[in-house]
């Protein structure tokens, strides 16, 4: 399965063999019946209200490096929110023993992985409670100095509780280090820099470079606005120029100046109308610039079809600024400074986990994270391997409420084995509809890790020949209950996967 496949797509595997393992598998890992039960009973409840517990950082793509004394604070500075119902319940867990609000408030200390474990070296995290229920906090003053030599760099975060019970440890992606701006002509060939269509910006603007007058495109109440506190991450499409608007079909490719893109809110949906990217420079759009854009360059965003109408912050509200046409210089348009954007890459990871069937209070980290799912074999015996990071021999994979036998070959790959469709309930031979199951992890002590991944069992939608199909089972139809069990064990039960 190709992990960058849209979401939904269904690939249809039939392969009737046994895998090949790369490496033969010592053991197999599996609950005892008695803990395998009562588990079981507590991942239905789990399943029917999910208490979840998501962390989610959002951070730049690059870090521009500070020289000598100064300090070129990471912007956007990284962000942290805290997210679902498990939080709730794990507040009413801690006030129960007796411990008040103030032992549930939450913590967190950020820093870069280099740091050691000094929370001198880090920057403090206080979350504030938002309106939609999330807990919101930033590291505003997060900087890579020059005496570090390092390409790339991770962050790393530590929650806790008040009462000093530690959460978990938790990583950013990479990060890549620049000295500046690019200010060549970018080629395709250096992509690290290059924005390609699909991928997710923010925007800033800094009025006359000061670092107090930062402000960040965001949105709030269904509405773009400019904040000076938190920022949003956009996915930044590449538009096709034949279409209509209401059309709006969407490319690949890389970003270049003069094209037309789509700015949709990751958070909430909200689109912009299709804008012209222009490239900026001394404060003139430049109309006849076609080169790639890099990260961090200044830019403009025109709105199509409009008289020279730029998209502009005025304080906190984003409004139209119209430019002004240079009489010298067909190709260029004087902007003023709420027009001009610094545009940049960002990442998003996101861990989920939830403690309402933990039995220990061990850090929740490593947080596994899905990144892909490989079937091998089919019919009668199907074997699945579950690749992506921060693995451990303490984890069983497990479709819906059925646990499946697993096996633990490295930090970035599980394989286990499909369960059969049978174990979902004994009337599943009626079926005539697939079966869709999340796919979850679970560690030793109950701690439960969901993923956006499901597992479909699918059954021949043809009938035996002549076999109609009954509007009611009959207690007594042995005979047809025979030739329907035919029909799925010869491997007419397709296995599908999706993500």
């Amino acid at each position: 399965m190709n992990p960058q496949r849209q979401p939904g797509a269904v690939e249809p595997l039939t392969h009737p063999y046994r895998p090949q393992s790369r490496s033969p598998p010592r053991y197999w890992l599996r609950s005892n019946p008695y803990q395998a039960n009562l588990l079981r009973d507590g991942v239905r409840r789990y399943l029917q209200l999910p208490a979840d517990q998501t962390v989610l950082i959002l951070h730049a793509k690059v870090a521009q490096k500070s020289y000598g004394n100064e300090k070129r604070f990471f912007c956007p500075p990284p962000c942290v929110y805290l997210s679902g119902p498990g939080w709730k319940l794990k507040q009413e867990q801690i006030t129960a023993r007796d411990l008040g609000e103030a032992g549930f408030r939450v913590w967190g200390y950020m820093g870069l992985d280099s740091m050691g474990s000094s929370l001198m070296e880090t920057q403090k995290l206080s979350f504030e409670e938002q309106p939609d229920s999330k807990g919101f906090s930033c590291a505003k003053a997060l900087y890579i100095s020059d005496a570090d030599k390092r390409k790339h760099f991770r962050l790393v975060l530590k929650l806790f509780f008040s009462n000093g019970q530690e959460i978990g440890t938790f990583h950013s992606k990479l990060i890549k280090v620049i000295s500046k701006p690019s200010q060549k002509k970018q080629s395709l060939k250096n992509t690290d820099l290059c924005i390609s269509s699909g991928s997710k910006v923010s925007l800033f603007n800094r009025l006359r470079s000061q670092t107090v007058s930062t402000r960040y495109l965001s949105v709030e109440g269904g509405a773009f606005i400019a904040s000076a506190r938190q920022w949003a991450a956009f996915t930044l499409h590449l538009a096709d120029e034949r279409y209509t608007r209401s059309e709006f079909p969407l490319r690949e490719g890389y970003i270049r100046y003069g094209s037309v893109v789509q700015l949709i809110c990751t958070a909430t949906g909200i689109t912009l109308p299709p804008l012209i990217i222009r490239k900026v420079s001394k404060q003139y759009a430049m109309l006849d610039v076609d080169e790639p854009i890099s990260q961090l360059h200044k830019c403009a965003f025109q709105f199509q079809g409009s008289d020279r109408m730029y998209l502009c912050l005025s304080t906190e509200k984003v409004i139209q600024f119209q430019a002004s046409p240079c009489p010298k210089e067909a190709n260029r348009e004087l902007l003023n400074d709420g027009s001009c954007w610094t545009i940049i890459g960002t990442e998003m990871v996101e861990y989920t986990f939830s403690e309402s069937l933990a039995c220990a209070r061990e850090p929740v980290s490593p947080v596994p994270l899905i990144a892909a799912l490989q079937l091998t074999g089919g019919g009668d015996v199907a074997m699945l391997e579950v690749q992506g990071e921060h693995f451990h021999a303490h984890l069983k994979v497990w479709f819906g409420d059925v646990e499946a036998e697993t096996m633990y070959r490295s930090p970035k790959s599980l394989v286990c084995v499909v369960p059969d469709v049978s174990a979902f309930g004994s009337d599943w031979r009626w079926l005539r509809y697939p079966i869709t199951v999340p796919l979850l992890l679970i560690r030793d002590d109950g701690l439960i890790y969901s993923s956006s991944f499901t597992f479909t069992y699918t059954p021949e939608q043809s009938l035996l020949p002549g076999q109609p199909v009954p509007s009611d089972v009959p207690q007594d139809s042995d005979k047809l209950l025979d030739s329907i069990h035919q029909e799925f064990t010869r491997t007419n039960f397709h296995l599908f996967m999706q993500s």
